[in-house]
């Protein structure tokens, strides 16, 4: 198999697997969609901006765009952030960031979120006590979070700028940073307390781009099977 050919194919499967990922998240809370190279040469080649050098380009990115839209639960402990920014996850590997805005209050009166690892606040885990009734928990748009008037703590917003790019998904819509990239606090934040925030994944898109995807793929093959029976003529041609 001509190998541009076989590299073609093999970005065309990577692509067809990132799109089915993010179709099957769809309506996960703060999911990020994975976007690849090739799909973004596509999108190119399509409006004739291209400058394909005529290698496949393997390597995938995540769209860290906002939502498409703000769920609105009604929970008191579910929150949504608008615009950049990350909650902050402590686990004993080290913290997680997501965008992932459902907590709950654990035995210790502790911020966790829904696999009951502690929520970072600025100065430590948010401590609620007992006799507070969830429905009395405010969370203000800047994050402090109140109950009867009294400020309980704020919640922990980082990002990490031009260092984005490089943080991995680990998981129940949750990343992880390498040791070398170091996040920043974000001063100014936007929250919406009893919303979460939606994957930004549009699934019209993904399925225009599966169609294409396949379309491209079953093309491919038919050349391969093509030039294939070309040979084996020519074969039966020179054994006469």
């Amino acid at each position: 198999m001509n190998s541009q050919i076989k590299s073609s194919m093999t970005s065309l499967e990577r692509e067809f697997a990132a799109i089915t990922h993010n179709l099957a998240n769809v309506n996960t809370v703060g999911y990020k969609r994975i976007v690849t190279s090739f799909s973004q040469t596509l999108g190119a080649q399509q409006n004739g901006s291209s400058q394909d050098s005529g290698k496949a380009d393997l390597s995938q990115s995540l769209d860290f765009s906002q939502g498409l839209s703000f769920i609105e639960t009604s929970r008191s402990l579910d929150v949504a952030l608008n615009g950049k920014g990350f909650f902050v996850i402590e686990t004993e590997n080290g913290p997680l960031y997501t965008r992932n805005g459902s907590f709950k209050v654990n035995q210790n009166g502790q911020i966790v979120d829904s696999a009951g690892r502690i929520v970072s606040g600025e100065g430590g885990p948010i401590t609620i006590s007992a006799d507070v009734p969830t429905s009395q928990i405010n969370v203000s748009y800047n994050g402090t979070v109140s109950a009867n008037g009294q400020q309980l703590g704020r919640f922990k917003i980082v990002d990490f700028g031009e260092n984005e790019e490089k943080i991995l998904p680990v998981g129940e819509s949750c990343f992880k940073a390498s040791e070398d990239i170091e996040p920043v606090t974000v001063e100014s934040v936007s929250m919406r307390q009893g919303y979460l925030e939606s994957s930004n994944v549009k699934m019209v898109d993904e399925v225009v781009s599966m169609i294409m995807v396949s379309r491209l793929y079953e093309a491919s093959m038919k050349f391969v099977t093509a030039k294939k029976d070309s040979s084996n003529s020519l074969m039966s041609v020179a054994m006469g």
